[in-house]
């Protein structure tokens, strides 16, 4: 039992000092130059409008649903 713990205490310990490491190897050799403020291209686009019907048709199932 405690080869076994031992085992997946190195193993753990192990792959968050690997991960450490390579995402401070990726963001050193590969800085993000993204602005997230003035990018336009991450705005979202404006949502299309929802016909009535359809909108009332939706609502109906949620109060049906609710109601049992």
């Amino acid at each position: 039992m405690l080869f076994g713990m031992g085992t997946v205490f190195v193993f753990l310990t192990s792959l968050v000092a690997i991960t450490s490491l390579m995402s401070y190897t990726v963001n050193t050799w590969f800085p993000s130059n993204l602005d997230l403020e003035t990018d336009q291209t991450l705005v979202a686009a404006p949502q299309a409008s929802i016909d009535p019907k359809v909108l009332n048709a939706i609502q109906s199932a949620i109060d049906q649903f609710r109601g049992r």
